[in-house]
Parts: C-alpha cells; sequence; structure tokens
C-alpha cells in the first residue's frame, strides 16, 4: 500500500514554466500522484504538447499563455486559473531564461532587466498572487498551501559571468525564506529547489560544449548530468500532507556537485 500522505488526489497545482524541462518532470509526478495541474508558458505550442502529455495519468490538466514578467499578465492568468481548477494548493515559481554568458563588465542594462523581469520578478508576481489565495483560504478555515521557488545551484556557488543570473536566484531564495516565516500561521510553507546541472533545454548550449563537458561531468560525484524526471519526487513531496513542518529550506539536487 502506498504511503497515504503522498496521495495527491483533490490537489492544485500551479507551474510556471511547466511545458518543458524541470517544470514538465515535477507536473508529470504531481499528476501521477493524483494531482491536478495548471501549466503557465509563453509557447502555445509546447503548452498544448505537455497538457497531453500530462493527460496520460488521468488528471485535470490545462495551461494557460502567460508571460510572468507582466504583472497584470499573472494576474489575470491566476484567477483565470482559480475560475478553472478552483483553488490552488501548491504554487511552482518556476518560469526563469538564462544569460547570454557575457563578463560582468559587459551585461548591459537591457540584459539585466530582461533576466531580472522573469526570474525574480516573475516569481514575485505569482507568489504574491498565490499567497493572497492561500492566505484568504486560510482565513476562511481551508489552511495550507505550498509555496515553491526553483532557485540555482548558482544562487551559492560562484557563477562568472552569470552574475544577473545568480542574484535572481539568490534574491528568490531570500525571499522564500522571509515568506516561510511570514505566513507559517496560516499553514503556508514556502521552500526552494536549487537544481544542479540539468539536462534541458535552457543548458543544451553548455553541454553540447565539449571541453565544458569534459571539465564539469567528470566532477559530478554521481557521475552524470540530471535530468528533469529527477524533480519529480521532491516536488510530490513538497505538495503533499508530508511536508506540512518542512518550510524555509532549499532543496538542493546535484547529484553532490557542490560538495565536491
Amino acid at each position: 500500500m502506498a504511503y497515504k500522505a503522498f496521495d495527491l488526489s483533490g490537489k492544485v497545482a500551479l507551474i510556471t514554466g511547466g511545458n518543458g524541462g524541470i517544470g514538465l518532470g515535477m507536473g508529470k509526478a504531481i499528476a501521477e500522484a493524483g494531482g491536478d495541474v495548471c501549466i503557465w508558458g509563453t509557447n502555445e505550442s509546447k503548452n498544448a504538447a505537455a497538457v497531453e502529455e500530462l493527460k496520460a495519468f488521468g488528471t485535470r490538466v490545462d495551461s494557460l499563455t502567460c508571460n510572468v514578467s507582466d504583472q497584470k499578465e499573472v494576474q489575470d492568468c491566476f484567477a483565470e486559473t482559480l475560475s478553472r481548477f478552483g483553488r490552488v494548493d501548491g504554487c511552482f515559481a518556476n518560469a526563469g531564461v538564462s544569460s547570454g554568458k557575457k563578463s560582468f563588465l559587459d551585461i548591459d542594462d537591457k540584459e539585466w532587466q530582461r533576466v531580472i523581469g522573469i526570474n525574480l520578478d516573475g516569481a514575485f508576481y505569482t507568489l504574491q498572487e498565490a499567497t493572497k489565495h492561500m492566505v484568504e483560504r486560510a482565513e476562511n478555515g481551508d489552511p495550507g498551501g505550498r509555496l515553491i521557488g526553483t532557485a540555482s545551484l548558482a544562487a551559492i556557488s560562484g557563477a562568472a559571468r552569470n552574475e544577473h543570473y545568480a542574484a535572481t536566484k539568490g534574491g528568490l531564495i531570500s525571499m522564500l525564506r522571509a515568506m516561510s516565516v511570514e505566513f507559517a500561521g496560516k499553514g503556508i510553507t514556502a521552500n526552494a529547489i536549487l537544481p544542479g546541472w540539468i539536462e534541458t533545454a535552457m543548458t543544451e548550449p553548455a553541454f553540447n560544449w565539449q571541453k565544458f563537458s569534459d571539465n564539469v561531468k567528470p566532477r559530478i560525484p554521481a557521475r552524470r548530468w540530471g535530468n528533469p524526471e529527477d524533480f519529480g519526487g521532491i516536488a510530490v513531496y513538497i505538495m503533499s500532507d508530508a511536508s506540512s513542518y518542512h518550510t524555509g529550506d532549499t532543496f538542493l539536487i546535484d547529484g553532490g556537485y557542490f560538495l565536491f
């Protein structure tokens, strides 16, 4: 018999950037565990493909096209998500973009604002709407809720030529920690997930660079790149009742890279 606390039947997860990569990996596991999933993404065809993939698990699945760097768009999409699903039990602020790998000396304001706008502002807008909803529910006798941000190993390591990306991920961790304290009394938890070197569309250019691969991969104690499915278990745990007393944490999932 499966551990009942991991049964996500009746729970709804919202995953931004959920149409591929880590977001889709988490969505698959949540759906397989019985949860309903709403994904947000900017690419309609990728959204549709992801919905079809998730439907195989038999739960409610839907998608919305949303640019998380636009606060009004986030507010409208969150309202539409509630209209379609009735509630949001877990909000995964997962949407993000990488940098151009320029030297810190060459990052211009346009690039700085682009990365900040999606990775940090977008997470703030999304998590704020989710928190309002969860607090309102708690005040009406339905406490609980899960707030999750996809940060990065770059937040805690020296990410040369990636200062703007690292800044967004470090800021996300600090924001979630503050939220974990402010809203714990409402039964709401807030945690960050820190991926290491994971095979996604975002990391494909680096992984296809032989010099990079030859130097980095041998440093991973697990001796492989991570993949989106490696984030399914943590997503189910955080969404589940089993994690109700676990908040303010940073889940480092990197195959041991940071320690080594």
